[in-house]
């Protein structure tokens, strides 16, 4: 797992890079994307999901040409949750008691 990165998660591209880019503040940012501000601020500061759903609503509003792309969104958000569960794991030992199992080549 060292050789890893921890991925930020994809609500810091948002608010770090897109929206200053845009120059709009998370308010008109929610009301552009048709959200509540509040969930806009925790997908932005990392404490909820990019959901498909939302996903769906970035690449609307900033065009898959453009960074927009929902599968971008997507594996950027699987990417940060798989490292994150990789991490609690490590730290749970919760997958040590599972043995690998040991497939022969046919």
């Amino acid at each position: 797992m060292s050789s890893m990165f921890n991925p930020p998660h994809p609500g810091l591209t948002l608010r770090d890079d897109v929206l200053p880019a845009l120059n709009l503040q998370v308010g008109e940012a929610a009301a552009q994307l048709g959200v509540d501000r509040t969930t806009l601020s925790k997908v932005v500061n990392g404490r909820a999901a990019i959901s498909p759903s939302m996903a769906l609503r970035i690449e609307r509003w900033l065009g898959r040409d453009h960074g927009g792309a929902a599968e971008v969104w997507l594996a950027q958000q699987a990417a940060y949750d798989l490292w994150q569960a990789r991490v609690a794991a490590k730290a749970s030992k919760t997958l040590s008691g599972i043995k690998a199992l040991r497939l022969q080549s046919t």
